[in-house]
């Protein structure tokens, strides 16, 4: 579901990631996140299957307020799964160990249907890390609900030789907004927010086929997770549930039950509402202590460009590795480093690549760069159209062009005059799906990047 409007703010958000140390039987994992704004901090947890880039317009508006700080949740947008089979608890002290690590707490929170739940039982468990929690929509399911749910609501996601998952995921995030739940197509299951935006259910697809997998662990604790809000006279921090006409929750008002005297609830209009009052809220619980310099690994990490922003790996000085169009960056050598070049993988676009790339470089202390060569073939025909389109059809071009690669090279050329000897490792399942991944990120961006290292390949 819709958690924010789209609003012209302009303040830079930047990305970084963290390492959790392992602790006892708990492997060491990574979570990525996003900064914005100036101010106290504000801890922000994201929806499933949804990643921390959901928040990108709010965190922009809200940064006027406060420093806005939203994770990855463990297994979605780039952070590390947790291990096993992980229920609510097990999200609400990952989401703390990562304030702990940060050394933000107490500080306020939002979060937004899946992420209100973990935020829920996170103060209900450390009610001593928070000031403050605004929520958008708890979930109060009844057991014919789950009973629906458990039947249908998360199948596997097991990526199949010819696409057709893609197919699947365009549909199943396109329709989540027609009926609810998304395979439900009786009248009574309709939605009056029915919509076909497709820049929407591109980015929504995007971070599903991120999580792969492991979508199913954090969606299903959060679906399997009981009611927790705490006991009526309990002394906890000040809590707002609200949730706008048109989201499902919203019926789940009249179902929140006795509260602590410190919380409400609230149903309002219009996502715009919803958001306002949650503001409002959290600035009036709120301290004024600003937030400082945040922690964040050494060894990966986005650097900040005038123009955006750049996503790399490895040791800093040490020599420069790029990769091909269309691809993304791979874990570099010892001693190396290694980016998603600009408008590839994690990266943002530049209009100037050639200019992007050496200024990380210098950012960097890069000992040199290696250039790559351009792939053979014609560039009109190498990388076609990733545009998202209503029919979700730029996913199946994006596969199908994926593994037509393990066959022939250049790809678009089926015949025996250009086929490659057939690797296992090439033709898998899972190395198409990850090429076809680094196509649809990369995009137009592709063609571009092909065309400046033909450049640099003319000059030397």
């Amino acid at each position: 579901m819709p958690s924010q409007i789209t609003r012209q703010i302009t303040r830079q958000i930047t990305r970084h990631v963290l390492t959790i140390p392992a602790r006892g039987p708990k492997p060491a994992r990574k979570v990525h996140y996003r900064r914005c704004g100036s101010g106290p901090a504000l801890l922000m947890v994201h929806q499933s299957p949804r990643s921390s880039a959901e928040y990108a317009e709010l965190m922009r508006e809200w940064g006027a307020h406060f420093t806005c700080i939203a994770p990855d949740t463990p297994g979605f947008g780039q952070s590390d799964p947790l291990p096993g089979n992980p229920e609510i608890g097990d999200f609400a002290d990952a989401i703390m160990e990562f304030a702990d690590a940060l050394g933000i707490a107490p500080c306020p929170a939002y979060g937004f249907h899946s992420g209100g739940i973990i935020l829920v039982t996170a103060i209900k468990r450390r009610p001593q890390a928070f000031r403050c929690l605004a929520v958008g929509g708890y979930a109060i399911w009844t057991p014919e609900e789950m009973r629906i749910f458990g039947e249908s609501y998360l199948p596997e996601f097991v990526p199949q030789p010819y696409g057709e998952h893609l197919a699947w995921i365009w549909n199943r995030i396109l329709e989540q907004s027609w009926v609810f739940p998304w395979f439900d197509t009786r009248e009574e299951a309709r939605l009056p927010i029915a919509h076909a935006d497709v820049a929407q259910v591109a980015q929504t697809v995007s971070e599903m086929l991120d999580a792969g997998e492991h979508y199913r662990a954090g969606y299903g604790a959060v679906l399997r997770a009981p009611r927790d809000i705490p006991p009526a006279g309990e002394d906890v921090p000040p809590c707002l549930i609200s949730a706008y006409g048109g989201d499902p929750l919203q019926a789940h008002i009249d179902r929140l039950g006795e509260m602590p005297a410190s919380w409400s609830a609230r149903k309002v209009a219009t996502p715009k509402e919803h958001q306002d009052t949650s503001l409002a809220f959290l600035q009036e619980h709120v301290g004024d202590a600003p937030c400082g310099a945040l922690p964040e690994d050494a060894d990966e990490g986005w650097l900040h460009l005038d123009d955006g922003l750049i996503h790399w790996k490895g040791k800093r000085g040490g020599r420069l590795q790029l990769h091909a169009p269309a691809r993304e960056l791979a874990d570099p050598g010892e001693g190396a480093l290694a980016i998603d070049v600009p408008g590839h993988g994690q990266s943002s676009d530049f209009a100037d690549m050639r200019a992007a790339v050496k200024a990380a470089a210098d950012a960097l202390g890069a000992q040199g760069i290696d250039w790559p060569a351009p792939p053979p073939g014609d560039p009109e025909a190498l990388y076609p159209d990733m545009t998202p389109d209503r029919f979700g059809l730029y996913l199946q071009r994006a596969w199908q062009t994926a593994r037509a690669e393990a066959f022939f090279e250049p790809w678009y050329e089926a015949n025996a005059t250009h086929a490659v000897p057939l690797s296992p490792e090439a033709i898998a399942t899972p190395a198409v799906h990850a090429r076809s991944l680094a196509r649809v990120r990369a995009g137009d961006a592709a063609r571009r990047w092909h065309d400046t290292l033909a450049q640099i390949q003319g000059e030397t």
